[in-house]
């Protein structure tokens, strides 16, 4: 019988994962706002979920959820801004290239390269995720492989 770890050590163990797939799709203040309501959203469903469950694929799940509903959110919404700054100062130190060609890809293939190849979900629970197939999720990813090397900088 698996024993569930304390929700502070699952915060801990996937943490970095969690903010990894946040950045691959939103920017980062969006990101971290995403984080925050996947935790949030975790620690109230944690107590349900089964002790042999995946609890990373489990956190992705939920993290691409609030990633969709960030988007559509600000897709509905626009946003004034007096002076943009010559450059961000929270991404600075960011790899700007590959957070730029991420965000150029269609969001199928942009979600199934962040799940498979960042976080190193196989396809079968990617496709959990993102809808479909396994197999179509291989597609996706290998499309969203192909469109990235074919971008600037990433060859």
């Amino acid at each position: 019988m698996n024993a569930k770890q304390p929700f502070d050590a699952v915060v801990t163990t996937h943490g970095p994962t969690i903010l990894r797939v946040c950045r691959a799709a939103l920017r980062p203040a969006d990101a971290d706002d995403a984080w925050a309501d996947t935790f949030l959203a975790a620690l109230e469903a944690y107590p349900k979920l089964p002790a042999d469950a995946n609890v990373e694929a489990w956190l992705v799940t939920i993290a691409h959820r609030k990633v969709v509903d960030l988007l559509r959110r600000a897709a509905r919404q626009a946003t004034p801004v007096p002076d943009l700054p010559a450059v961000p100062a929270d991404t600075v130190t960011r790899d700007l290239d590959l957070h730029n060609a991420l965000a150029a890809l269609p969001d199928k293939q942009r979600f199934c390269v962040v799940y498979h190849y960042l976080i190193g979900l196989p396809y079968g629970e990617v496709a959990e995720i993102v809808g479909g197939t396994a197999a179509a999720a291989r597609r996706a990813a290998a499309d969203g492989i192909a469109n990235l090397r074919k971008t600037e900088g990433l060859r």
